[in-house]
């Protein structure tokens, strides 16, 4: 029972940090990792509620990064976000989400839809954090799309009418920059990048050899297929297991269940057993 990967208000989660612990803990969590976007405002409360209900608790971020072109995340663990070099990579990519927003807003404007810009930080808890999950959240609520995939699908995901490339972290940077920290790193959910088989061992050979430590090979409902061919991704590339739900809020089945991560295929390193925290 162990979720290293989930987010809170932070970022694009609908719960707080705290309440977030709470949710875990009550699911049966017996380790828990918050790793909100691009920023660890959370951490404190989370660890607080965490010692509280005595839930074992590390430190957890998801970087956005660009490699080759395409968006991927990164999570890091375990490490000491006190961190200066850390902190100000996280507030440099912070800093491009609202110009990017701004850019989204008016192509949806030109489509006659008016007031995203408004109406994703309006949805925010966190403007510094806004993201185009929230303007997804702002096109159901006015009645643009069903749900969140379809805003994806015709709108806002790559290459569609309203996207907006963004260029994030360098993935040399992340890498360094958590490793500075004291933490490791971890390919966030890499089944669902649909990158090739050649891309894929050009990822993982470069994030191994930068210095990344491993790859979740459980990630919010992915199937056990996926798990049993990403755990044999990890020990062909020499690289931990990790496991996360990607909660973001109740009632999203999309994601797993918060603090509720199934066992590692047979064969896996856990990440955590790295842990110094723990």
């Amino acid at each position: 029972m162990i979720d290293l990967h989930c987010h809170s208000t932070v970022s694009d989660g609908r719960l707080s940090p705290a309440e977030v612990v709470r949710l875990a803990h009550q699911n049966g969590c017996t380790l828990l990792a918050l790793t909100d976007h691009d920023h660890t405002g959370g951490l404190a409360e989370a660890r607080a509620e965490a010692a509280a209900l005595g839930l074992r608790f590390v430190s957890g971020v998801e970087i956005s990064v660009t490699w080759h072109g395409n968006t991927v995340h990164i999570v890091g663990l375990d490490f000491d976000e006190g961190n200066a070099a850390l902190q100000n990579l996280l507030a440099a990519v912070r800093q491009g989400r609202l110009k990017r927003l701004e850019a989204i807003a008016a192509k949806l404007e030109k489509k006659g839809i008016v007031g995203a810009y408004e109406g994703a930080l309006a949805l925010a808890a966190n403007p510094e954090m806004v993201s185009r999950t929230h303007v997804a959240d702002f096109l159901i609520q006015q009645g643009h799309v069903r749900n969140k995939q379809q805003a994806f699908t015709k709108y806002l995901g790559d290459g569609k009418s309203c996207a907006v490339p963004h260029q994030w972290a360098e993935l040399a940077d992340c890498v360094a920059a958590i490793n500075g920290a004291g933490g490791l790193a971890v390919v966030a959910h890499p089944m669902r990048y649909g990158f090739s088989a050649t891309a894929k061992r050009r990822l993982f050979e470069e994030f191994k050899a930068l210095g990344g430590a491993g790859i979740e090979v459980h990630s919010g409902s992915c199937s056990k297929n996926d798990s049993l061919n990403y755990a044999l991704l990890a020990e062909r590339y020499g690289l931990l297991a990790s496991a996360g739900s990607d909660f973001h809020r109740p009632g999203d089945f999309s994601g797993g269940i918060l603090g509720a991560c199934p066992e590692l295929p047979k064969g896996c390193r856990p990440v955590w057993e790295h842990f110094k925290a723990v």
